[in-house]
């Protein structure tokens, strides 16, 4: 009898350089397979190009035939992108029972900036007592916002305890416009209504932008013949269905990160450790805990705002092989300085554009004394144009000059304005700046060969010029120098890595103190008070420079670095073998003696009995997690229900408060068959 092929899944990430995609097999022990993996560049202006140069070169690495697929998985940093950069679609605010006054907490305000909201008498009291809602005046103004905007947040007051107001506003606002409505009681049980909206207000900015990544992708895979269900990864490393994250794209903020963490796990075996994944524009930084990530106990915060989106307890630093390599201005032996900005390395520029690039670095060298600009380009990125409306005329101007071929900034620019002006075109996304970066420093060594080593070096060259305080060159020879720039990487790396460990410790000043312990350890001379730190848990070094970064970490911080075989698409592994996991909520409060409230769903259900109020909520959580968990794309979940009593004893009597019911259900997601 001929034994059943193992089924094949295919796991996919967006990172801010790379596409990555493995193949992978549940096979050959408890670690699976990986059969074929593979990279393409991320292309911001349309996610799908990237993700079918990725796919398409696993496929024919391994010679997969597209339909032996059963499973398609993907994290993504769309979302999180969006909401640092301030993208995203306009959308109209509906606040039920709040005032005004409400937007300036939790920066609601801020993140609202000139989208429109509409105020309504109505809201619930904490036990769910309705007041009395009045929603003429969002009828009123609904025909003509359904013309300016591309959908609808509504947030009711203490809707987590009584959601009929949201409920009411939503429906009418679907019949009338029939566009996408979130309504907060959906997002999050928690109380705090400022930070609820916001989070609200947040996902209904995303939905188009998810929408139009799933619905890409799903068309890719169409095309290849793939018929296989599409799942999302979250922020907090649960798997969820295509369909899901749709509807609530805010939870896929810090998607790639929560993956690269499950991959993590699933390739050492480490259930205690911290990770470091360093990509080519950021590093992230997360802990281990009993094999599971640490999660943000007070919610996500993306882009500066603190949202209610349960995801990994992640620390993001903008050091990556692509990051800005600087000199300290004005000091007599200046340090080199390391991002926080992302260019395009002057090795890959070299060869996308070839003579282009290397004949301008080769006049630079020519000039007997350096320029401030050298080894600079700038370059557009390739966005559709209608994404360059609203420029200024001097952004304009400079924009116009600028092509799809790299451009030295010493013959673009005339003035410090013209600088300034060009970083606004670099933040809207418009224009890349090309200019020496790490991933040069690794191809002038011979460390890293992927693209144009000749190009590298003569970047090098040109920053080996520049000069210290004293007017001398700050390094003799281009390997010197970059040689230089990747040990400040590495001990940059120890640094962050530490900051995190003080950081989950509760230790106040965590970056000082990291920076110090660093600077003993890597001094000659560490001075009269000798310092030394060691983490309790190893580091897993993740992406696919870590075993060239992470190589001199464990001196530093004082454990071992475990870099696994596939960690350049831990990522993408991370996608397909996580789990599904959802949960539901119910609550149970007292009004009054002898009256118990259960608070479920969508639904308020009175008891004048403790027990069956509790049995109630054990019911109804248990029914609609098991509901979610078919919806998130799991039809085997195990649900666990936990029960958290709150009371107190007063002349001798127990006095009920209230108690929380939470049902969490897991299980691996369901795959074609």
């Amino acid at each position: 009898m001929t034994a059943k092929p193992a089924p094949l899944f295919l796991g996919i990430d967006t990172g801010g350089t790379y596409t990555d995609a493995v193949l992978w097999a549940e096979e050959g022990g408890p670690k699976g397979k990986v059969l074929a993996k593979a990279k393409a560049l991320t292309t911001r202006h349309d996610l799908a190009v990237g993700i079918s140069g990725a796919v398409d070169a696993v496929l024919e690495k391994s010679g997969t035939d597209p339909a032996a697929i059963k499973l398609v998985s993907m994290s993504t940093t769309l979302a999180t992108n969006a909401l640092v950069e301030g993208q995203g679609g306009r959308v109209a605010l509906i606040m039920i029972g709040f005032s005004e006054a409400d937007l300036a907490r939790d920066g609601l305000k801020t993140a609202l900036g000139t989208d429109p909201v509409v105020f309504c008498p109505g809201g619930h009291d904490v036990h769910g007592n309705a007041a009395k809602l009045d929603l003429s005046g969002l009828e009123a103004a609904l025909p003509e916002l359904g013309g300016s905007v591309s959908g609808f947040a509504v947030c009711a007051y203490f809707a987590t305890r009584n959601p009929a107001h949201e409920l009411a506003a939503r429906n009418l606002i679907r019949d009338i416009t029939g566009l996408p409505v979130t309504a907060s009681h959906e997002l999050s049980a928690k109380l705090g209504g400022p930070r609820r909206a916001l989070t609200t207000l947040l996902n209904a900015r995303l939905i188009s932008m998810i929408d139009r990544l799933v619905a890409a992708t799903e068309g890719f895979l169409e095309a290849r013949g793939i018929a296989a269900p599409l799942m999302v990864v979250r922020g907090d490393g649960a798997l969820v269905s295509a369909a899901f994250a749709r509807q609530r794209p805010i939870e896929t903020i810090l998607s790639g990160p929560a993956a690269s963490l499950v991959g993590a796990r699933h390739m050492t075996g480490l259930d205690d450790a911290v990770v470091s994944d360093i990509g080519g524009t950021t590093t992230d930084v997360a802990v281990l805990d009993s094999g599971r990530p640490r999660l943000d106990p007070e919610g996500a915060t993306v882009g500066g705002f603190r949202t209610m989106v349960e995801a990994v307890a992640m620390r993001t630093f903008g050091l990556g092989g692509d990051s800005e390599v600087a000199l300290e201005d004005g000091a007599l032996n200046p340090k080199i300085l390391l991002g926080p900005r992302r260019l395009v390395p002057l090795a890959l520029a070299g060869m996308a554009h070839g003579e282009a690039v290397t004949s301008e670095l080769e006049r630079q060298l020519r000039a007997p004394n350096p320029g401030r600009m050298d080894g600079r380009f700038a370059v557009r990125t390739g966005v559709p144009d209608r994404l360059a409306a609203g420029l200024t005329a001097p952004e304009a101007k400079l924009y116009e000059a600028i092509g799809a071929t790299p451009l030295a900034l010493d013959r673009l620019l005339t003035s410090n304005a013209q600088n300034a002006t060009l970083n606004r075109l670099v933040a809207r996304g418009l224009v890349h700046i090309a200019g020496f970066t790490p991933s040069d420093a690794a191809h002038v060594l011979g460390k890293q060969a992927n693209w144009h080593a000749d190009t590298a070096r003569l970047g090098a060259e040109l920053f080996a010029r520049r000069r210290d305080g004293r007017g001398q060159p700050i390094a003799a020879t281009p390997e010197a120098l970059a040689e230089r720039v990747l040990v400040t990487l590495t001990r940059w790396s120890a640094e962050y890595i530490l900051e995190t460990a003080f950081t989950e410790d509760g230790l106040d000043g965590a970056a000082a103190v990291a920076h110090a312990l660093v600077q003993r350890a890597v001094d000659a001379h560490p001075g009269i008070a000798r310092l030394s730190v060691a983490l309790d848990r190893p580091v897993i070094g993740l992406g696919a420079s870590a075993p060239l970064h992470y190589a001199g970490l464990p001196r530093l911080v004082g454990n071992g670095c475990v870099v696994p075989d596939d960690t350049d698409v831990a990522n993408a592994l991370g996608a397909v073998v996580g789990q599904v996991r959802v949960s539901a909520e119910a609550r149970v409060s007292q009004p009054k003696e002898g009256l118990f409230r259960l608070a479920s769903g969508q639904t308020v259900r009175d008891f004048t009995d403790e027990a069956a109020a509790l049995a109630a909520a054990e019911a109804d959580v248990r029914a609609i997690v098991a509901e979610r968990a078919k919806d998130a794309g799991t039809d085997n979940a195990e649900i666990d229900v936990a029960t958290e009593l709150k009371v107190s004893t007063v002349e001798s009597q127990r006095m009920f408060i209230e108690a929380h019911v939470v049902a969490v259900a897991s299980g691996r997601p369901r795959i074609a068959v």
